[in-house]
């Protein structure tokens, strides 16, 4: 099982020689593409909906924790949408929106509230 209090990967665009690579990529391209992920309501409701009521997981909740990293700015500049991405981040630390995000009234808020602010 991953350690996930390490300190966050390499954010450079080319990956040292001692990095692992993961298919082809670093692991920061891949909690990249994660964490922005986040940002879509109906991905939210996916993830607390699955079989594997991940939202539920104590080890999945602490790699949302661990995912807190992306709050600095030397790596929230690498987020296409740091908003939307920062704030589902914040809101998944929270015990009571993880169980309140399997709600379809509650996507459909979070959907709306995007709606609006585009």
């Amino acid at each position: 099982m991953a350690d996930y209090q390490s300190l966050p990967p390499s954010q450079s665009n080319s990956a040292s020689l001692t990095e692992r690579l993961y298919g082809g990529y670093t692991r920061f391209e891949l909690e990249l593409e994660f964490v922005q992920s986040l940002s879509s309501p109906l991905y939210l409701n996916y993830l607390a909906s699955s079989p594997q009521k991940l939202l539920q997981y104590p080890p999945f909740i602490a790699y949302l924790r661990y995912l807190l990293y992306f709050t600095r700015p030397e790596y929230v500049k690498y987020l296409r949408y740091p908003g939307p991405t920062l704030k589902a981040l914040e809101l998944l630390q929270e015990e009571g929106f993880r169980k309140s995000v399997l709600s379809p009234e509650t996507v459909k808020m979070l959907v709306d509230g995007m709606v609006a602010r585009a």
